[in-house]
């Protein structure tokens, strides 16, 4: 039996993780927030927000989600899309995202709540300017 040394580094990080929710429904809607705390206050952005560390990475989503949205997604219906982590995508901290989509049949009632200042359902086709990078991650999805 060979036996194996992890040699331990140290490590200087200050990331966060997030989880950012994307929710679309099949007549062409997409589901945004608006930012009720700088940075980008006022502004249009994905339901989402920060990860605790005992939480798992679609777990948060979902409760992202529902804290913001009053939404409640099912944990089955949220598909990992992409990660996101360019440096500066966020002002305040180098921060990495999980991005997960979800395709409703229909829109459903949203009410804000928590970080968000409003909730509202917009067409595909006529999205308003949005906060942190979340229009280049639309475009890298070929969603817009």
């Amino acid at each position: 039996m060979t036996a194996y040394k992890h040699a331990r580094m140290a490590i200087d990080q200050d990331i966060y993780l997030a989880a950012d929710n994307i929710v679309t429904t099949r007549d062409g809607y997409m589901l945004l927030i608006r930012r009720r705390n700088p940075p980008f206050q006022g502004m249009w952005a994905f339901p989402g927000g920060f990860i605790e560390t005992d939480e798992e990475l679609v777990d948060a989503a979902v409760m992202e989600l529902a804290e913001e949205t009053g939404l409640k997604v099912p944990v089955h219906e949220m598909e990992l899309v992409a990660t996101e982590g360019s440096v500066g995508r966020d002002p305040r901290f180098r921060t990495v995202s999980v991005v997960y989509h979800a395709v409703l049949e229909e829109r459903r009632s949203v009410k804000e709540a928590d970080d968000a200042a409003d909730a509202k359902w917009f067409p595909i086709v006529d999205l308003p300017e949005m906060a942190f990078d979340h229009r280049t991650i639309l475009e890298k999805l070929n969603l817009i």
